[in-house]
Parts: C-alpha cells; sequence; structure tokens
C-alpha cells in the first residue's frame, strides 16, 4: 500500500497545475505541411497539453497549435493562444482516438479577429 501511495505522489508531483478541459484546437506539424488537423484538448498546463487526435503524431516532432481559453481559465475574457512545442509521448486510446501529449516552448496571445 505505501508503494501506491508513492507512486501516485510521485505522478502528482507536477511543477504546474493541470485543467481538465474538453477545447477544440487546431494542430499543424511540419510533416503535414502545416495543415492544421482538429483534434479536442484532455488537459492543459502552464507548460505542457495533452489532446485527442484522428491520426498519430510521431514522437519528437514540433508542432504548432491554437486554441481559446475560456473565461473560467483566464479570470476576464476568453483569450486565444497559438502555441509551439514537440510531441513528448503519443498513446492509441479508444474509439480511433490517439491522445498526444507535448510540451509548450513558446506561446503568444492572439488578437480578438
Amino acid at each position: 500500500m505505501a508503494e501506491a501511495q508513492q507512486d501516485k505522489a510521485q505522478q502528482d508531483k507536477r511543477a504546474t497545475r493541470r485543467f481538465g478541459l474538453r477545447l477544440p484546437v487546431a494542430v499543424a506539424t511540419a510533416e503535414n505541411g502545416a495543415q492544421e488537423m482538429q483534434a479536442q484538448t484532455r488537459d492543459v498546463s502552464a507548460r505542457g497539453i495533452c489532446f485527442f487526435i484522428e491520426s498519430s503524431i510521431a514522437t519528437g516532432s514540433g508542432i504548432e497549435f491554437t486554441l481559446t481559453l475560456p473565461p473560467e481559465i483566464t479570470l476576464t475574457e476568453a483569450i486565444r493562444v497559438r502555441c509551439t512545442g514537440k510531441v513528448v509521448r503519443v498513446d492509441e486510446e479508444n474509439e480511433g482516438k490517439v491522445a498526444v501529449a507535448a510540451v509548450i516552448d513558446e506561446y503568444e496571445f492572439l488578437p480578438e479577429p
């Protein structure tokens, strides 16, 4: 039992809080010629993101993605954010979806359209 508690404590040691959010996100990779693919987030933090997508993206791939953070996260108005990063993990999921985890290297806030 102590081992299980220790494993859970290690898994929960994250530098930033994760928000379990289901948000639409547009994802582009260099491999697909920067063509955007639609995905849905599983969770988001200041340093990373995990999202569900139809087709796999190779671990180590550079990605760019854009999402809109809702007011309940920003505590102001909704904010669009464009991020660049790198895929660090890919997990096969059920229902034909793939879970992709990526670190965020850079981000910029976008003006409202």
